[in-house]
């Protein structure tokens, strides 16, 4: 292991063996995969090979050969230090936005594509109003929205209508689900007219595709313009019980830009869609906590065993393995200094996954979820932390968790292909995911 550094020097730079180790290992699959918009194909391939499981076990290796203090990489030259202690974690997300920027340079290049004028990629004077209306709409902190009993009402419709499917078929696949949430997620973020409206879904999604190569690839303008003109039309037609007719209730100053807050609000929604197929693996897999879920469904929408079910397989699997902050000031580490402009990279299957430190690191535990935890725990981050946290959280577990509910409540599950939890895989696919349905 080096020596410690002093306080003037540069944080290290490993070493270039180590470089494309970590590149190969760590930092290129989140991109293989998609980050902003998932290849199901890519993912597959990750799956079979267990790619995440890889990643945990380089940051390890490079933890035990350098130390617990941030390490420097050059990558297309650009200075990126990655994150090896719980300490530091806590710091960057609780010192966010102020020196430590969400608007980093890769995130700028990628939802430019689709939001450019988001609380995400907004300058930190712009953030400070468009981060209050974003909280002030998704009602950050409720667990249970003012508008549970319509988002209620969009569940149980559309997942009778998906069981009604899944039933005549005989399965339930990936494809059946993703067209049941996007209509669910369509009802409750722009109102019951935008139900079957697909063309809105599909232009998000090739903006994203677009997005995926961030700096890369030419912004499509008229794409664009027309995906939020056509999220302005649903504001301006204010669907009772949607969060469009509360954007269209709320007074904004002018440079909050209200539609292009909502593509975030579908882009969040898309990736919980992930997290809760993987949650039905899960369940499937542990026969007694599927019956605990289905007996918690009595007292929906108050569900804290579904929501800590899904927070595990945000937990196990995370749909952001990246988490990126630019430094805006020169910051001290324990090992160094680094420069102003630095990215800094949280690789959160690490910190998840980590079974040097974590006990249940491999395996099924909503429990680390039914209990209080604070900036003092280890970093389990499955939607960023400290100020940045995303403030559509309570949100997407509330229709999550139910619409896990609603499934377990009406029929039992088998998967096809039989989820192996001793220990459970560093990379799950959800879009290859088939379950066998009978009546409970």
């Amino acid at each position: 292991m080096p020596a410690a550094a002093s306080p003037q020097s540069a944080v290290p730079v490993i070493g270039p063996a180590d470089h494309a180790r970590v590149l190969s290992r760590v930092l290129l699959g989140p991109v293989i995969k998609g980050p902003i918009v998932r290849r199901p194909k890519a993912v597959g391939l990750a799956e079979r090979f267990d790619a995440d499981s890889w990643g945990v076990a380089e940051m390890q290796r490079v933890r035990a050969r350098y130390g617990a203090g941030p390490v420097q990489l050059r990558v297309a030259g650009r200075r990126v230090a990655l994150l090896l202690d719980p300490e530091d974690v806590h710091r960057v997300l609780n010192e966010t936005p102020g020196t430590f920027s969400p608007a980093s340079l890769e995130k700028r290049g990628a939802l430019n594509h689709f939001e450019p004028k988001s609380s995400l990629v907004s300058s930190s004077e712009r953030r400070a109003s468009r981060r209050p209306f974003n909280e002030q709409i998704l009602e950050t902190a409720r667990p249970i929205h003012s508008h549970a009993q319509a988002m209620t009402a969009a569940v149980t419709e559309e997942v009778s209508a998906l069981l009604g499917h899944a039933d005549f078929a005989g399965v339930l696949d990936w494809d059946a689900f993703a067209v049941m949430w996007g209509r669910m997620v369509r009802r409750i973020v722009l109102g019951t007219s935008a139900r079957d409206d697909e063309q809105v879904t599909d232009d998000l999604r090739r903006l994203r595709e677009r997005a995926n190569l961030s700096y890369f690839m030419p912004q499509n303008r008229g794409l664009r313009e027309r995906f939020l003109g056509r999220l302005q039309d649903y504001i301006e037609l204010a669907e009772p019980g949607s969060l469009a007719a509360m954007v269209a209730q709320a007074e904004t100053a002018d440079d909050i830009a209200p539609h292009q807050q909502i593509p975030q609000w579908l882009f969040a929604f898309d990736a919980e869609a992930w997290a809760t197929f993987r949650a039905l693996s899960l369940l499937t897999a542990h026969p007694e906590a599927a019956e605990m879920a289905r007996t918690e469904m009595a007292q929906a929408p108050d569900l804290p065993f579904l929501r800590a079910t899904v927070l595990e397989s945000l937990r196990l699997w995370p749909t952001t393995p990246l988490i990126l902050r630019d430094s805006t000031v020169e910051t001290r580490w324990r090992n160094g200094v680094l420069p102003a402009g630095t990215s800094l990279v949280i690789y959160a299957p690490f910190f998840h996954r980590d079974d040097e430190t974590l006990p249940e690191a491999h395996r099924f535990s909503p429990e680390l979820w039914l209990r209080d935890r604070d900036d003092t725990d280890w970093p389990l981050v499955p939607f960023s932390g400290g100020p940045g946290m995303c403030p559509g959280r309570n949100v997407v577990l509330l229709t999550s968790s139910m619409v896990l509910g609603e499934l377990l409540r009406r029929r039992e599950f088998t998967a096809q292909k039989p989820l192996n939890t001793d220990p459970l895989p560093g990379t799950l696919s959800p879009f290859s995911s088939r379950f066998s349905v009978r009546p409970v």
